[in-house]
């Protein structure tokens, strides 16, 4: 991928209880916001508790108030009873774009067997593509490596700035 910002607005949302208290400090979305410099700008960015309608309601903020590109969000994709990323991010998105976190997990197979038990989910809704990506800084490094080469030919289609694929 290029080096050049193609100016593309971010989000990063945080899933996590301590997080939100003050008590954690974020170091996933730092790991978000180096790798995603040369993809656009962060124009927006929050951490809350592992709450369903929370995340829910920053995610439609983010969509559509600010109005920005791409979300992605950290935490909240495993199996604790708090965990609930992938379920909000359903309560929102239009259509789902499966193939991105299939990717992510089929290259953390690589490293972990647990890359399995991620329910991270992707989608749509309306110009904006929501990702969920893992906790971790690790995790979050290796997934966001897997996909980010193809998130700007992806975010082009969906502003409507690029073809389809396939078409000569």
């Amino acid at each position: 991928m290029p080096n050049q910002n193609t100016g593309y607005r971010i989000a990063i949302l945080t899933a996590s209880d301590k997080g939100s208290r003050g008590e954690r400090e974020d170091k996933s979305a730092a790991v978000i916001r180096e790798m995603v410099a040369g993809l656009g700008e962060v124009v927006a960015y929050a951490v809350v508790p592992d709450e369903r309608q929370i995340l829910a309601a920053k995610m439609r903020e983010f969509c559509d108030v600010v109005g920005v590109d791409l979300i992605l969000t950290t935490g909240g994709t495993g199996f604790s009873p708090r965990d609930v990323t992938p379920e909000a991010t359903r309560d929102v998105i239009e259509r789902e774009v499966p193939g991105l976190p299939e990717a992510m997990r089929a290259a953390s197979l690589k490293a972990t067997p647990h890359a399995m038990l991620s329910r991270a989910i992707a989608g749509i809704r309306g110009k904006t593509l929501i990702i969920n990506l893992p906790g971790s800084p690790k995790g979050v490094r290796e997934n966001l490596a897997t996909i980010l080469p193809a998130l700007p030919h992806g975010l082009a289609i969906l502003k409507g700035e690029a073809g389809e694929c396939g078409r000569e």
